[in-house]
């Protein structure tokens, strides 16, 4: 039984990640409003930050010199962000003095790129220093900067759209932080930008159309809370590597994703997607990595599988797919991991044997297949098989009806409910866990039900409030079973500017919180009910540092840092 256990447990665990979608830092939720309430102050009633933000240096020490005026700009931006940082446990920004701003931690200079030949402030990494604050408007102030790197800390607060003025941005990550808000719309603006990584926050709404418009080599918009449907603009775009997975999208597949020219890895894993997969997918001849488990697709898998002549990892596990698998896709070239697992299909052909190919890992587990060991009981089968999805009539494969969620008689026991997976609200913050790269599976969520304390009537029980909830640092790095096989995508040839940053390590990705138990029920022999009080919140540990792709110096290629399962 170990087997169909552990495709159940998985199953359960894509649940899981995909509702603890928003993995954060050891920020009570106190503290956050407070942060987002300071930057907030920092704006007029039109959302324009109140004061200077001209670079005039009003208010600045007249006896501070500067080499030219984007300097003091930049050290009016740098000052101002100071003063919205909240928290600085190493101490990082401690140098952030006097107008020598190119001297600053985690602050690059550079010959500015407009043939001016001036220097200027071309980059900012501050990845992984769990520094707490908010982005003032202020920053908008750095316009000659290309590189920004802000992974694994704890800012809270929405993107100012000054962001904007960065006209030259190249790469841009603000993973694994406590952003919040819809899309941030200044990404828009960037005409140069190859790479935005905004993970791991709490963004919100739907996905902007004109996003797959850009020139971007690397999208990675996992684990926020983006909802609505994929805009059909996705056939339009550059990437080779965009992640969507984690999110509540919903609706179909857009028919233009057989569109997209560069694509070679895709993820939307864990979303409330549903309907039939639409026969475009197979035009994806370059497609290395396609990750569509856990999102309530139906129906039998699309021939034009087949034609993914590129495929080394194909994962459909986790769905409510019937029909047989058809042989052609067991025998592509390149195949090297196929998951179906969680499915409900009912037949195989001897290429899909796990044991015919032994170059290839095969998980076929908790389907309905007759011969094959830890399948799904016959009852939960036959309405399955009695009521199979067609495609040709489904909306999502080109059909006319909306998109088809399982029946409930097919309900799986092991699985998540049907039509996709649910987001109940994010999970109590976590202490400042990285943006994900390979690694084992997180264990389960552990609740430990406080044990009852019994006691003589008739006195009133005195209750002590939970303790602020604080979770324990992130295991080793997660990667989905079975093992991911990723290929890095494609350099982009296209020339950054000159950007002297030292790369940072590897991203990874942090696991799902665990959940101290309330303290026990006291009942006190008198009669009149006292207040207790709460005992005092446990400060998590620190957390292990975080690696972001090989993207400084400009010599970019960006393999994307897989998330859970192979993200």
């Amino acid at each position: 039984m170990a087997p169909f256990i552990a495709n159940s447990l998985g199953c359960l665990l894509l649940l899981f990640l995909a509702s603890s979608s928003t993995f954060s830092d050891a920020l009570t939720d106190l503290e956050v409003q407070y942060i987002a309430h300071r930057q907030l102050l920092t704006f007029d009633q039109s959302g324009k930050e109140v004061g200077d933000q001209t670079g005039g240096g009003g208010g600045l020490d007249p006896n501070l010199k500067f080499e030219n005026p984007r300097l003091k700009n930049a050290y009016i931006a740098l000052q101002a962000w100071k003063k919205g940082i909240y928290s600085d446990p190493f101490n990082f920004t401690a140098n952030w003095v006097g107008p020598d701003v190119c001297k600053y931690s985690g602050v690059f200079c550079a010959p500015a790129q407009d043939g001016s030949k001036l220097n200027v402030v071309a980059g900012i990494d501050l990845n992984h220093q769990d520094i707490a604050g908010y982005l003032p408007q202020e920053l908008g102030l750095l316009t000659d900067l290309a590189l920004f790197h802000l992974n694994s800390n704890r800012f809270c607060g929405i993107i100012p759209m000054s962001f904007c003025n960065m006209s030259i941005m190249f790469e841009f990550d603000v993973s694994n932080n406590r952003l919040v808000g819809s899309f941030p719309q200044a990404v828009l603006c960037w005409k140069e930008a190859k790479f935005v990584d905004i993970r791991f926050n709490n963004f919100e709404g739907c996905i902007p159309p004109e996003i797959f418009t850009r020139p971007l080599d690397a999208l990675f918009l996992n684990n926020n809370r983006f909802s609505c449907s994929i805009p059909p603009t996705l056939g339009r775009s550059t990437v080779s590597v965009v992640t969507m997975a984690f999110n509540n999208i919903s609706g179909c597949i857009p028919h233009s994703i057989g569109a997209m020219p560069n694509v070679q890895e895709i993820m939307l894993a864990g979303n409330s997607l549903g309907g039939c997969f639409p026969s475009e997918i197979g035009n994806l001849r370059n497609v290395t990595v396609l990750d569509v488990s856990g999102s309530g697709f139906v129906g039998p898998i699309p021939s034009s599988f087949a034609q993914l002549k590129s495929v080394e990892r194909l994962d459909i596990s986790c769905n409510r797919m019937t029909g047989s698998i058809p042989e052609e896709i067991c025998k592509l070239p390149a195949l090297k991991n196929f998951t179906f697992a969680s499915n409900f299909f009912t037949g195989v052909a001897p290429a899909c044997n796990p044991q015919s190919r032994k170059d290839v890992v095969i998980d076929d587990g908790n389907n309905c297949l007759a011969g094959r060991p830890m399948q799904k009981p016959a009852k939960d089968c036959d309405p399955a098989v009695t009521k199979p999805v067609d495609c040709s009539k489904d909306v999502c494969s080109g059909g006319g009806s909306p998109p088809k969620k399982a029946e409930s008689p097919t309900e799986d026991p092991h699985l998540p409910a049907s039509g996709g997976m649910s987001h109940p609200p994010p999970p109590a913050p976590v202490h400042s866990p990285p943006p994900p790269v390979q690694s084992p599976p997180p264990p389960a969520p552990v609740h430990s039900p406080p044990p009852p304390v019994l006691s003589p009537p008739p006195p009133a029980p005195v209750h002590s409030p939970p303790p602020p909830v604080q979770s324990p640092p992130p295991p080793a790095p997660v990667h989905s079973p079975p093992p991911p096989v990723h290929s890095p995508p494609p350099p982009v040839h296209s020339p950054p500017p000159p950007v002297h940053s030292p790369p940072p390590p590897p991203v990874q990705s942090p696991p799902p919180p665990v959940h101290s138990p309330p303290p026990p029920v006291v009942q006190k022999p008198p009669p009149k009910p006292e207040q207790s009080t709460p005992p005092p919140a446990k400060s998590s540990p620190p957390q292990p540092d975080v690696v972001l792709p090989p993207n400084l110096g400009y010599q970019y290629s960006s393999p994307p840092p897989p998330m859970f399962p192979g993200y």
